[in-house]
């Protein structure tokens, strides 16, 4: 009804004006109450159900002359009922506080029929608030939801709420049939009664939205870190730094002790594990053990070698796939259809090298939030930083949205929902369509955020294309960015076989046009293949050198604030809401720029409690196996509180004060003893503590799915350290430069010497080899993965024709060993595998295995084969 009218309030006040020009002329006097956002000019959301009308030249804007120009020639029929004006209800301030007769009148005969009929859709406490309308407050009444105010003070006749009550409107009858039906005209008499009073309800009713907020923001994740002294404990003698004595304070607590030291070998195998993702070779686990003088590794020995192995390429690699999970990295658009993004891989490398060059933790998020627009000395960092903000275009899109404004918002939303999980560990984006039901986000902090990412302009990097209605270009670089080429220069006879594609493509595309075939799959074939050749031919030079792009972001020309979206509905645009930070943040309102600038350097500041807390979690959830807040990607009032506060914001603000250093925080926690502690199990400790919460073992772990791969790639002696330049996603040809739709996995799956960090992740078809042990699939954030154990995990290691062949390999290699003794091939099969030497009985049971195989070859490698399949190789030690 208020859409209703509002449209014919709007038609009748434009055609009762004097219409301007189509040439340039003043702004009407009308013209401002249509352009709610003051920028001269009529966006889709501010009248979505005329704009496509308006927008005569399909610009995406309504100018003056367009929208003077539509209603002069569309004025409202005069058969039409007249427009009226909303009723406004009466402020509430002006209104008598009610006599107790009117409070004891809603007491017996309003609130009652409240509670049974409406307050299940229409309260703050309701699952879904129906049409935005709640009524357990005079205030919310008051406001009303969707179609305006519901009741207007001493005004029955007036208010909605009683034309819905009588059932006058055949559209708007409450409650409906499915909750009881028409209430009995008695009741409907009461209500009518009642509106006459002023609707009288008692103060406090329900806690106003802006209360419950600030109740909230009490909760302990919003409040400033606070480092405390580590707590006295007992046993001194076990301690090896302030992280075991916050630890064994707790233990001693509950009356428990920690297990036993880890066995030198296996402690060694969990180091390299987590830090590089690979197992020690046989040679290092010699030396490693060859230095020990007792079976309690020294510290200086363990911090040697935990130094070393920080400082290889492989750190990066192993703590860069990390934080390619949170960031859902992947190379295509995942949704109904999945189109390639051709330069995605640019980013994974940026994420790589910030973890191996130990990038402060705050830069690290600046320049992946607003890094276009933070200042470069050159060309070459200028490209670094827009590559970064590839953290905010990779996000899964739905492509074959025919709405761009329903687009656009989903867009706006996935990088919300990114940005505040990732770094703030908040859901902000569960405010989209309503505030948020724990934490203090309201509706109107997140369109005040989405205004800064409607203001920002993803470059993702595809073409117009059947399936694909949601395009993009990417941004090329200099040619003195120094950014590697991931595409071959083009010969020119492939330059002339491209251009004649497209010559007699666009001839055919002319043909079919004339005969109006466009329904044809000729047609479809024809122009999908016109178009990709021509694309490709536009990513080379004119002497067949490839040109440079970078998937990114930009900053618009003109900012965009953002209409508050009733029930998140882009078709049901409400007030305009300023840019802006979130009250989390003061709600500090953005007057120039897209606000990236500004929402980076909060999220980034050491006063922001919540970014330091969250990513000291997650570094602490990949060593210690969970987080000491179990719900990494949730810090809000439905998260887990910390198991160790105080370990928590002693560590984070350890690592502001140093830096923001990610290596110097590895280093502390892996020096500690409480790292160090076997997988034991402990009757006693288990049944006091059995998700060993306190810590005092070391969690047991599978080896994760690149581990596992990379592991039987390094035994077999084909694993490639070297990386790679680009992505395997170029093996679709022209889709790797213009962003196709990706219909098989084809080219995908073959076997890559490099490691699984730089296999190409297509969200739609991930590979088996990682995809069955619980690969990040790219589509959400990610900071914990699942560890599930199916059979079809023991099928693969035992039948896959990936893992024959790496037993293979593994096979010949020890054959090729020396000395040609069989039991040192079991020795080194071992080594290389569960990084110990075997017992005598297991070289015994090994050798007659192999033997039972006439081919020996054959033996080897199923021996291998068997080894991987089985736990111990799978646990991380």
């Amino acid at each position: 009804m208020k859409s209703k009218s509002l449209l014919f309030a709007l038609v009748g006040l434009v055609a009762n004006s004097s219409p301007a020009q189509e040439s340039a002329s003043p702004v009407p006097p009308w013209f401002p109450k249509l352009d709610r956002n003051g920028d001269g000019a009529i966006s889709r959301e501010e009248m979505p159900k005329l704009f496509a009308l308006i927008d005569t030249n399909k610009d995406g804007v309504g100018t003056v002359a367009e929208v003077t120009a539509y209603f002069t020639k569309n004025p409202p029929a005069k058969s039409k009922s007249k427009a009226q004006p909303l009723p406004q209800p009466t402020p509430a301030a002006v209104i008598s506080s009610p006599s107790s007769a009117d409070l004891a009148f809603f007491e017996k005969n309003i609130r009652p029929v409240l509670i049974k009929s409406c307050y299940e859709c229409h309260s703050t406490e309701a699952k879904s608030l129906k049409a935005g309308l709640a009524f357990d407050s005079r205030e919310a009444v008051l406001r009303g939801g969707d179609s305006g105010p519901s009741v207007v003070p001493g005004k029955p006749d007036e208010s909605l709420l009683i034309a819905s009550l009588r059932y006058d409107d055949p559209d708007l009858q409450m409650p409906p049939d499915k909750h009881g039906g028409k209430l009995p005209d008695p009741v409907i008499a009461n209500f009518v009664e009642w509106v006459k009073r002023g609707a009288p309800m008692p103060a406090g009713q329900a806690v106003t939205v802006h209360a419950k907020m600030e109740e909230r923001l009490t909760h302990w994740a919003f409040q400033p870190l606070k480092d405390s002294p580590a707590p006295e404990v007992q046993n001194k003698s076990w301690l090896r730094t302030d992280v075991d004595q916050f630890v064994l304070a707790e233990m001693e607590k509950k009356g428990l002790a920690p297990v036993a030291d880890a066995d030198p070998a296996a402690l060694l195998r969990r180091v390299y594990f987590d830090l590089t993702g690979l197992p020690p070779t046989a040679e290092e686990v010699a030396a490693f053990m060859g230095d020990l003088s007792d079976p309690t590794v020294p510290t200086d020995l363990l911090q040697r070698t935990i130094s070393r192995l920080l400082e290889s390429p492989q750190f990066g690699e192993r703590w860069g796939r990390h934080w390619l999970d949170v960031a859902r990295y992947a190379e295509s658009s995942g949704k109904e259809t999945d189109f390639a993004y051709p330069q995605a891989w640019r980013y994974r490398d940026y994420v790589i090298k910030a973890f191996n060059t130990d990038m402060p933790f705050d830069q690290f998020i600046r320049e992946q939030i607003a890094g276009d627009l933070l200042k470069a000395d050159d060309e070459k960092e200028r490209a670094e930083l827009l590559i970064a903000t590839g953290f905010l275009a990779i996000g899964p899109k739905s492509h074959i949205e025919k709405n761009p404004l329903q687009f656009e918002m989903d867009v706006v939303d996935e990088q919300i929902d990114t940005v505040s999980q990732a770094v703030l560990g908040l859901t902000i984006a569960c405010a989209r369509c309503h505030d948020h039901k724990y934490d203090p986000v309201s509706q109107r902090d997140y369109y005040a955020m989405a205004g800064i990412f409607r203001s920002t302009d993803t470059r993702f990097g595809t073409i117009k294309l059947v399936q694909n209605n949601n395009i993009s270009q990417l941004v090329p670089l200099a040619a003195s960015a120094g950014q590697p080429d991931a595409l071959k220069p083009l010969s020119a006879a492939e330059r002339r076989r491209l251009e004649d594609v497209v010559a007699k493509g666009s001839a055919r595309i002319a043909e079919l046009t004339k005969q109006k075939m466009f329904a044809s799959s000729e047609f479809v074939q024809t122009r999908l293949r016109t178009q990709t050749s021509a694309a490709h031919l536009d990513a080379y030079e004119a002497d067949g050198t490839p040109k440079q792009f970078v998937t990114c972001v930009l900053e618009r020309e003109a900012p965009r604030d953002s209409a508050l979206l009733i029930r998140g509905e882009v078709q049901k645009p409400g007030d305009m809401v300023p840019r802006g930070l979130p009250m989390l943040a003061d709600g500090h309102v953005i007057t120039a720029g897209s606000g990236r600038s500004e929402l980076a350097a909060w999220i980034a500041s050491p006063e922001n409690p919540l970014t330091a807390r969250v990513i000291v979690n997650r570094v602490w959830l990949h060593l210690f196996g969970q987080g000491l807040v179990t719900t990494p990607d949730n810090f809000g009032l439905s998260g887990q509180t910390p198991t160790h506060p105080a370990l928590l914001d002693h560590l984070a603000t350890r690592f502001v004060k140093e830096g923001w250093s990610i290596k110097t925080l590895i280093r502390e926690l892996m020096a500690s003893r409480t790292y160090a502690l076997s997988t034991a199990h402990d009757p006693k400790n288990f049944e006091a503590d059995p998700d060993n919460t306190l810590l005092w073992r070391m969690t047991p772990r599978r080896l994760d799915a690149e581990s596992i791969r990379d592991a039987m790639l390094l035994t077999a002696g084909k694993l490639d350290l070297t990386p790679p330049t680009g992505s395997a996603v170029a093996m679709y040809g022209e889709g790797y430069v213009t962003g196709v739709q990706t219909q098989n996995r084809g080219p995908l799956d073959q076997i890559s010497p490099h490691r699984s960090v730089y296999l190409p992740v297509m969200r739609n078809l991930p590979l088996e080899s990682l995809a069955l042990f619980d690969m990040a699939a790219g589509s959400i954030v990610t900071g914990q993965r699942p560890q599930t154990t199916v059979p079809a995990q023991s099928l693969y290691l035992l039948n896959s024709p990936y893992v024959l062949k790496a037993a293979d390999l593994a096979a010949q290699r020890l054959l090729a060993d020396r000395p040609q003794s069989e039991p040192h091939r079991v020795k080194l099969a071992y080594e290389r595998i569960f990084n110990r030497p075997p017992t005598d009985s297991e070289v015994e049971a090994s050798l007659k295995f192999v033997k039972s195989n006439s081919d020996a070859a054959k033996g080897w490698a199923a021996l291998c084969q068997s080894l991987w399949a089985s736990h111990e190789f799978l646990a991380r030690g």
